[in-house]
């Protein structure tokens, strides 16, 4: 049940998100969720796209430093103390979360948790094992 993302290198300056997100907009690829994380000089955007390995190609063939890693999809509650409950699960796990972000689905109903883990596989089980629904591509895109 892992989910690839993709993730950009850019420099910290006006108007990249915008190449970027021209780019694959212009190549028919949905962008589905998305984090942003810079310091000073760069930033790391971190994608879920419905078509991975055609955003990473267009991406590339356009001067961007692109590469991909697995991440695991979360579908809880939308409600408080939603992620509180996940989050605690895994702390009781001993399982550390390395980065996340969230996103409400179209229904309102419920968030996607995206998560990053030193230790996928436990994180995984551990996950199952505490009745939490994980989402594969797939179903992320088409929520």
């Amino acid at each position: 049940m892992l989910v690839e993302q993709i993730a950009v290198f850019l420099e910290n300056k006006s108007g990249r998100l915008a190449e970027i997100t021209t780019v694959l907009a212009e190549n028919d690829v949905n962008i589905r969720a998305l984090s942003v994380a810079d310091t000073a000089d760069f930033g790391i955007l971190r994608l879920i796209v419905d078509k991975v390995e055609k955003a990473k190609e267009v991406l590339k063939d356009n001067g961007f430093t692109v590469g991909k890693t697995n991440v695991i999809a979360v579908e809880v509650e939308d409600k408080t103390g939603g992620l509180a409950k996940v989050l605690q699960c895994l702390h009781e796990a001993g399982i550390n979360v390395e980065y996340m972000y969230a996103f409400v689905n179209r229904t309102g109903k419920n968030a996607v948790l995206i998560f990053r883990f030193e230790k996928m596989d436990e994180a995984i089980k551990t996950l199952q094992d505490g009745q939490f629904t994980i989402l594969s591509r797939e179903e992320i895109c088409a929520l």
